[in-house]
């Protein structure tokens, strides 16, 4: 707890210092940014559309250059309001479920009534995204379709044991990737242990990246949040990107990414049979009993009927999303001219998906509401509602000085946003909450659309703390303890896989970006 108070103090003197040297105080017409004519890359017909900008007018242009005074007490204001949101942050994690949201809520309160703020615009299509996959999901898990899932990744992990370490990140990633959603790769957590402390293999290899790679998969989602949250702050500054422009950047680099921080687990730590904690461990018969205890989940049922229908409905639906993104112009209507956008077909499609499940199956309504994806997605929905309001509302309100205090550094070297990404998600426990805070500012300094889809993977910090519930569950089924929390709360077992896997998923995201985009 000291540790982590002692970071967030050190963040605030790091802005004090970062505000201080600051001598002018109004913005100059190169300082007043706006969102400017982006060139359209030419397709084929057949090809995706790929990224398209609204053009601004000669009279709004000039109307953005006139110089903006910014008030004499912006610098204290601002640092007084991140205190706040990160004291509202550290205890709305300490007290953890959907405390967060509310506290988020109580801040946006605050701001307004204390220091007569305008509200920021709460991330309702991010909510409503997140609710329809969310309850498409759980049709899943209530028909049984998610356990065939976990079952099949469960089957190619006991066949290749050896592989385990890139098996196991492979799997969690790939279940992401399918259902949208983190939380799927909870009932492979003690699957993993089993067949590593079966084959003498440090647990804390495979483990500690197959939580990591969990999460990775959320930016590399066709379903998830994340990359709807990308697409709704772009059109709200008059960008259109598609699905699948940002798909086939964030997909290949997070995967790789991924493999690199498998890489280097393989021979993270001490074997087994060498480690002097396990092995002191396994002298007490009680302690020996717990870490050697069976978990093995093979089990020989049948999956049902109505588990095969769901599963086959769902990746249909997928399948469908994905064939939408790649042909928007010929499958949605025009409105305005222009297609649908992305943000609104995820929503009626994955509803439409579940509703043809729940028909075609025997599932029944109250089951999908009582199933763990439904309770983890509802308190999603509710912890981005809350702390991504009021992180819009700091940010909306102290708009010009950030503006003045960032723009010139991030024009000369743009892909340094990924770096404040990066440290905004430290404490935002989602990507699309990261994503709905910062990217406005990356479309308000004019960073290339290239780059900033290209900083898509930095939206992942939050093992930073290893707070998050699927690095905790990780720490939990190790019963052997090499997934851990350090002594100094930092070390843990979580930070030099997420390092690796995010650094090198950006970069290669960057490099991606600029050649498609």
């Amino acid at each position: 707890m000291k540790t982590k108070l002692l970071s967030c103090f050190s963040l605030i003197i790091f802005l004090l210092l970062f505000t201080l040297p600051s001598k002018t105080y109004s913005l100059t017409p190169q300082t007043i940014v706006s969102i400017q004519n982006v060139s359209s890359i030419n397709t084929d017909t057949n090809k995706k559309e790929t990224i398209k900008t609204a053009s601004n007018s000669k009279e709004e242009t000039s109307k953005n250059s006139i110089n903006h005074e910014i008030p004499k007490n912006a610098p204290i204001k601002f640092v007084v309001q991140v205190i706040f949101l990160l004291v509202i942050i550290y205890f709305g994690i300490k007290k953890g479920g959907v405390s967060l949201g509310l506290l988020g809520g109580f801040g946006v309160a605050i701001l307004v009534f204390v220091f007569r703020d305008i509200p920021g615009m709460p991330p309702i299509d991010v909510m409503l995204i997140i609710l329809a996959v969310v309850t498409t999901s759980s049709t899943l898990e209530a028909t049984g379709a998610l356990g065939m899932l976990v079952k099949f990744a469960e089957k190619i992990l006991r066949k290749n044991p050896k592989y385990i370490v890139y098996l196991a990140p492979m799997s969690t990633f790939l279940l992401t990737m399918l259902v949208g959603t983190g939380h799927a790769v909870y009932p492979l957590l003690p699957v993993i242990y089993d067949i590593a402390y079966k084959q003498k293999i440090r647990p804390e290899r495979p483990m500690a990246v197959a939580s990591i790679a969990s999460q990775m998969g959320i930016t590399a989602s066709p379903i998830a949040a994340a990359s709807a949250a990308m697409i709704s702050v772009a059109l709200a500054s008059g960008v259109t990107i598609s699905l699948l422009s940002i798909l086939i950047v964030t997909i290949p680099s997070c995967f790789i990414g991924m493999i690199l921080a498998a890489t280097w687990s393989l021979n993270r730590g001490k074997d087994l049979d060498k480690d002097p904690v396990y092995l002191e461990k396994m002298k007490d018969p009680e302690q020996r009993a717990y870490i050697v205890g069976n978990l093995e989940q093979t089990s020989n049922e049948t999956p049902s009927k109505d588990a095969k229908v769901s599963l086959s409905l769902f990746f249909l639906g997928i399948l469908f999303i994905i064939i939408i993104a790649l042909f928007p112009d010929s499958i949605l209507p025009k409105n305005n001219g222009k297609p649908l956008a992305m943000t609104s077909v995820l929503q009626f499609v994955m509803l439409g998906v579940g509703a043809v499940i729940v028909f075609c199956t025997k599932v029944k309504a109250k089951a999908i509401s009582d199933t763990k994806v439904f309770n983890a997605g509802m308190i999603a929905v509710i912890m981005i509602f809350g702390i991504a309001w009021m992180s819009e509302t700091v940010i909306k309100n102290n708009e010009s000085y950030l503006l003045s205090l960032i723009s010139d550094a991030v024009r000369a070297r743009p892909w340094t946003f990924a770096i404040a990404m990066f440290c905004v998600s430290m404490f935002l426990k989602s990507q699309a909450a990261t994503i709905l805070v910062m990217m406005p500012l990356g479309f308000m300094l004019n960073i290339p659309i290239a780059t900033l889809i290209g900083c898509i993977p930095a939206s992942y910090a939050y093992f930073f703390f290893a707070f998050y519930p699927s690095d905790l569950a990780t720490i939990n089924f190790d019963r052997t303890g090499t997934t851990h929390i350090g002594k100094y709360i930092l070390n843990h077992s979580f930070m030099v896989p997420g390092l690796i896997g995010v650094i090198s998923a950006t970069i290669i995201a960057l490099s991606l970006s600029n050649i498609y985009n």
